[in-house]
């Protein structure tokens, strides 16, 4: 499917949702695009890559969307061609933050409010503005579900925060793999940028940049806060169980001669009957005092 859009300031986006064999080709021809273009737009890629052709810049570049499913955090292909006065994007599925882009490139506000060179670098900038606001706003679910297990896990949560930092971890560990490759693609594209589009582009490519310097920190710290709870929750669960240990086992001592003194009296023995009523209350005291003598030494070491 193929989309235009056109500002008042003569820049054209191009955006393909999963273009056929035959929509990627009416595109190539009609900007002149280099044959190798056509067939990376029909194809996914796995691997991000910035390439200089005589017309334009190919960049490659991987992005994490929330599957609307699963929930589950997973990366997917942008392909961007930047030509003097048009941007041509490719994709292969629904992307919230192009779709959102679209709204905002219809009403012509934030495009015609703003000023810049006219030309296709700024709706590159545009785009990688509103697609890093999402990847943040991904990450603002991961930080608030950090505050809520860091919250459970000095609550006494501490077993069932295991399998929470474990979800969280994976979360993390999607949205870096998605990002993984982006410090070194936009510090190549800005420096292609620049050839292309001239010295002032600077400016608009070091933000990009720093937007994706605020990305990496920001997920960063997270990954560091998950693992400093892990080992929080990690020190509280083997406290929780060494004093659990304690407990039985002291409970185990105390039991131990009380059924001592049960199996004595159980053999058969005639130095051994409880037929006279004194004998028992006798036997049953001194299992009560070895018991209280017990938790009394127990209580002071502070093992119950």
């Amino acid at each position: 499917m193929i989309s235009r859009y056109t500002t008042r300031q003569g820049l054209t986006w191009i955006d393909l949702e999963s273009p056929t064999k035959e929509e990627a080709e009416a595109i190539a021809e009609e900007y002149n695009l280099h044959p190798l273009i056509t067939t990376e737009l029909i194809t996914s890629s796995e691997r991000a890559k910035v390439d200089i052709y005589e017309n334009g810049i190919y960049v490659i570049l991987h992005f994490p969307i929330r599957n609307r499913t699963t929930g589950r955090i997973r990366e997917t292909e942008i392909d961007f061609v930047l030509l003097e006065n048009t941007l041509i994007t490719t994709h292969y599925e629904l992307i919230d933050p192009l779709h959102d882009f679209a709204k905002i490139f219809e009403a012509n506000s934030y495009i015609s409010s703003a000023r810049f060179g006219e030309h296709a670098g700024f709706l590159f900038f545009a785009q990688m503005k509103e697609l890093y606001k999402h990847t943040l706003f991904l990450l603002e679910s991961v930080e608030h579900d950090i505050r809520d297990i860091e919250h459970k896990i000095f609550a006494g949560y501490e077993t069932a925060m295991v399998s929470h930092l474990s979800h969280v971890s994976r979360t993390i560990i999607d949205l870096k793999s998605a990002l993984r490759s982006h410090t070194e693609m936009i510090k190549s594209f800005s420096a292609s940028a620049q050839k292309m589009y001239g010295p002032e582009f600077a400016n608009y490519a070091g933000m990009i940049e720093g937007e994706c310097l605020h990305v990496t920190q920001a997920l960063e710290e997270s990954r560091q806060m998950v693992q400093d709870l892990r080992r929080t929750n990690d020190s509280l669960l083997s406290a929780k169980t060494n004093a659990t240990m304690r407990r039985l086992t002291a409970i185990n001592v105390v039991l131990l001669p009380l059924g001592l003194i049960s199996w004595i009296f159980a053999m058969n023995s005639k130095y051994l009957y409880l037929d006279d009523p004194k004998r028992l209350i006798a036997v049953l005291a001194s299992m009560a005092f070895t018991c209280l003598i017990l938790i009394i030494y127990f209580r002071s070491k502070k093992w119950l």
